[in-house]
């Protein structure tokens, strides 16, 4: 008998892993084999935010426009392994609601019937909404605060969902 498949966490990187507010590292690239790419936002990354995902009971999943670049430059920094990664459609011509999100739909997609998180800055209620409507599992829209990245609340709270979620949705 098999188990059912965990759920899926839907991770951005700009906002939630690279914090826009002041106070993140010292703006100046740092040096070093994982620095090498010369983005200087990179020393905003907390290294220890890597542990916290992969202690979460789910799938972790790239939803990000860095797409494959995520798993050579940021996965590393933060002790993560190479994680799958969201395909974004490069033409949708599908009417939307407005104000959905261009990433609500694919992400709605690739997780199929399974319960799923996404960490976003640009999560909004029409995203909300519409995942309630069309998604046949469990959804969990959490924003992140853009000026603090991901915080200890803000894992605390997914923990929490992915507690309540009935086995087997």
């Amino acid at each position: 008998m098999s188990s059912a498949p965990r759920p899926v966490l839907f991770l951005d990187v700009d906002g939630p892993l690279i914090p826009f507010g002041s106070g993140f590292g010292s703006g100046a690239p740092a040096r070093g084999p994982l620095t090498d790419s010369g983005n200087p936002l990179l020393t905003r990354l907390d290294p220890t935010v890597g542990a916290r995902l992969l202690a979460l009971p789910c799938e972790l999943v790239w939803a990000t426009t860095w797409q494959h670049e995520a798993n050579d430059t940021i996965a590393p920094r933060l002790g993560l392994p190479r994680l799958p990664t969201v395909p974004w459609p490069e033409d949708d011509d599908t009417p939307a609601p407005r104000g959905l999100h261009w990433k609500t739909r694919p992400l709605a997609e690739w997780a199929g019937r399974r319960p799923f998180v996404w960490l976003d800055d640009e999560i909004g209620e029409t995203d909300r909404a519409w995942t309630e409507a069309a998604h046949p599992a469990p959804a969990l829209l959490h924003r992140v605060d853009p000026a603090k990245g991901l915080t200890e609340a803000d894992l605390t709270a997914v923990r929490e969902w992915l507690r309540a979620v009935p086995p087997g949705r």
